[in-house]
């Protein structure tokens, strides 16, 4: 590379370098967002502790813990639980994350607001109680879903003992 190449190059590298610190007179970093996500060990406590809390009581159940995006973290299905629990603790754990509620808030806004329809042709949206939204103050940082017991209000109670294991790590 000859010497006139290499300071046009310079002189690219440095007209990027200002684009990118600076836009709009401010410093790029003030105008990004700043996110948390739960970690990937707690994700995995909490799933296990979900379907472990489901097990004692009888129930095979599957967990699902996506980040606040709704995408997966950790997965969980617990032994003897159907195929079908992967989909639809996924689901409510999406659906938790994307309406920033607990599924059964949802159930029992269904029952007053016309938003079933709505549910029902979005993709991967569930309206069924066992999805809960996990925080921090209140910024919605993740979801956990469950399912297999036999109805809504058991899958969030495991849920909920999923968070509970983590929810004092969860900073």
């Amino acid at each position: 590379m000859n010497r006139r190449s290499k300071l046009a190059l310079a002189a690219l590298f440095d007209a990027a370098a200002t684009i990118i610190l600076l836009v709009g007179g401010e410093p790029l970093l003030a105008q990004t967002l700043q996110t948390h996500r739960i970690p990937a060990a707690l994700a995995l406590e909490a799933v296990g502790e979900a379907v472990a809390a489901c097990a004692r009581q009888g129930y095979s159940e599957t967990a699902v813990l996506v980040d606040s995006d709704g995408v997966r973290q950790a997965v969980l299905r617990g032994d003897s639980a159907g195929a079908h629990t992967l989909d639809s603790a996924a689901d409510k754990a999406y659906t938790s994350a994307s309406f920033k509620s607990d599924t059964s808030a949802l159930v029992e806004r269904a029952e007053t607001a016309p938003i079933a329809p709505l549910l029902a042709k979005l993709p991967h949206l569930l309206l069924f109680g066992g999805g809960i939204v996990i925080k921090i103050g209140d910024e919605v940082v993740g979801a956990l879903g469950a399912a297999g017991a036999p109805g809504g209000d058991l899958d969030e109670n495991c849920a909920r003992a999923g968070l509970a294991k983590i929810r004092d790590r969860v900073k």
